[in-house]
């Protein structure tokens, strides 16, 4: 073999060690979450967990858009007179990829609203099933729900969110969500015994059936523009967020 030949070879031996060792950590990586999502029904696919992982969040902007609990639950956060274009976005308090989403683009929206270029509308549901997932979620929505300050149940949002249990055991206790409450700064004189009462247990549980019927959905977090489904590689990348929200506002 000339020498030629074998520098060739040599290179593309080292090229192919390479690509093998990437190859590796690939998957390593891969059964890193699979295994941490194996519980997780509502949580999305691998590829935008991974993603997630690799994106900034953006800065907070000045202030916050105002935000307006609405009577089924939702929460509207808006400019005044901005009406479109409207961001859906279809959560569970206790699903931990909404929480990866709200940690990765949360701060999106919110900007977004602040800046006048998007009406974003919360839709806290629960997706869950089994226990005890399905009731830890109840509790946080209707806690959420016991609260009617558009500030202060922003707050809480971000507490429930920051605190979210494990899908394994019980969480989101009575107690716990009524401290948060105080934190975000709820001094209604009602809200504890909203709370422990579980006064808007059903409603939640109702109006949950009533939107993934309707807007048939599968998963969360599923975050519609317009209508329509946005792709949940773009939901966790910060900034494709930003341009497709904002390329609609024009």
């Amino acid at each position: 073999m000339s020498k030629d030949s074998k520098t060739r070879s040599a290179r593309e031996k080292i090229k192919e060690q390479q690509a093998a060792a990437r190859a590796r950590d690939k998957r390593r990586r891969i059964v890193t979450y699979v295994t941490a999502g194996v519980v997780a029904v509502a949580a999305v696919g691998l590829y935008w967990l991974y993603a997630a992982t690799t994106s900034s969040p953006e800065q907070a902007a000045a202030g916050l858009a105002p935000i307006t609990v609405q009577p089924d639950g939702s929460v509207v956060m808006a400019q005044n007179g901005v009406t479109k274009p409207v961001v859906d976005i279809y959560e569970d308090f206790q699903c931990p990829a909404c929480k990866e989403a709200e940690r990765v683009s949360g701060q999106t929206f919110k900007n977004l609203a602040a800046e006048g270029k998007a009406k974003v509308v919360y839709h806290p549901i629960t997706i869950f099933s089994q226990e005890p997932t399905k009731s830890n979620s109840v509790r946080a929505g209707n806690a959420a729900r016991c609260i009617a300050d558009g500030k202060q149940w922003m707050a809480f949002h971000g507490l429930l969110f920051a605190n979210q249990p494990s899908e394994t055991a019980e969480g989101f206790k009575n107690d716990q969500l009524v401290q948060w409450g105080k934190e975000s700064g709820v001094t209604a004189p009602d809200f504890q015994q909203c709370v422990t009462s579980g006064k808007h247990a059903q409603a939640q549980l109702s109006y949950s059936e009533k939107i993934m019927k309707e807007q048939k959905l599968t998963h969360t977090p599923t975050v519609k523009l317009n209508g329509t489904e946005m792709d949940n590689a773009v939901v966790f990348s910060p900034q494709q967020l930003r341009e497709q929200i904002t390329k609609a506002a024009k």
